[in-house]
């Protein structure tokens, strides 16, 4: 069994986020009631050890003028937002997904919405085979920002958000409606 003491703060975080967040879609509010489900087998349900799925931060980066930032992921070949496993370290889900997003792109000076914008589950090959519980967030990056490509990516690119490229991981084109609302919100447009 995995120590669990460094996952206790961010289980809370989670818990809390989680309990207080006002769905973004009918889908987004049935995966956020089964991550609540899973959270209840405490915070072992932040590991990647835990069998039966494990809570994940990812976030969907855009630039002042719309464009999302994606990544071919190297393992499963397809254009994905950035994200992954929480750590350790990781106080909160709203941080880890900050930092999954700054350590994947490679860009400085990143801003992240404190709520999410949608949570999807999702089967992966962790353990053999497990599942993502997916909160994801909407992350501005500054004007001009330049990615760079990380060693878990294939390559990193920018895109319209009426023009995502293909082959489109699950569930990434729906986080493009509320990420774009929530720059509007931030930019007052």
């Amino acid at each position: 069994m995995p120590d669990l003491i460094p996952y206790t703060e961010l289980h809370a975080d989670a818990v809390a986020t989680l309990s207080r967040w006002t769905a973004t879609s009918p889908a987004a509010d049935a995966a956020r009631d089964r991550t609540l489900a899973l959270l209840a087998d405490g915070p072992v349900a932040m590991s990647r050890l835990h069998r039966a799925g494990h809570v994940t931060a990812s976030a969907l980066v855009l630039d002042p003028d719309g464009r999302v930032l994606l990544c071919l992921h190297g393992k499963i070949r397809r254009w994905v937002q950035l994200g992954g496993h929480c750590e350790p370290g990781d106080r909160t889900l709203v941080a880890a997904a900050l930092r999954e997003a700054t350590e994947e792109s490679g860009i400085t000076g990143l801003t992240v919405e404190p709520e999410p914008i949608d949570v999807d589950i999702h089967q992966v090959a962790c353990q053999g085979g497990s599942f993502h519980y997916d909160v994801r967030y909407a992350v501005l990056a500054p004007a001009g920002a330049i990615e760079r490509v990380s060693a878990e990516s294939e390559a990193l690119g920018w895109f319209p958000p009426d023009r995502l490229p293909e082959p489109l991981a699950h569930a990434t084109a729906q986080l493009v409606p509320p990420a774009l609302a929530a720059l509007a919100r931030r930019t007052g447009g």
